[in-house]
């Protein structure tokens, strides 16, 4: 199990957990659960650059299709292709099931949210 208190997230529900320079992103449960049953997962390419705050891929559930944005700004040096096989695992393990991993300047992870902020923004939910 992650513990939560030591990854960062975004306002777009996404988590990054940082190993070295590279930065590991997933969906929070809280995502998972409000997009209902993901069905498909686009992710971007390895070798891309992803820009912090832009879209770089697309999930898409039963209920609806949500926009992946990147948490930081890097090179995609993997992407969890058990999930774009299997997208459903994302709503079984939405902190195990994670989505790519990029390389980043590690010191632009400081200004994501700590656990504490996410949950005021979700009004406790998550």
């Amino acid at each position: 199990m992650t513990e939560l208190t030591d990854l960062k997230y975004t306002a777009e529900h996404e988590w990054v957990a940082l190993s070295g320079d590279v930065a590991t992103v997933g969906i929070t449960d809280y995502a998972a659960d409000k997009l209902g049953d993901v069905v498909y997962v686009d992710l971007p390419a390895v070798g891309s650059t992803v820009t912090a705050g832009e879209v770089c891929g697309e999930i898409e559930s039963t209920k609806s299709v949500g926009e992946l944005y990147a948490p930081l700004t890097g090179e995609v040096v993997e992407v969890n292709d058990a999930v774009v096989d299997d997208p459903a695992s994302v709503n079984g393990d939405a902190f195990g099931a994670w989505l790519v991993k990029i390389q980043v300047d590690p010191a632009d992870v400081d200004a994501l949210m700590d656990r504490d902020a996410y949950v005021a923004l979700t009004g406790g939910e998550a």
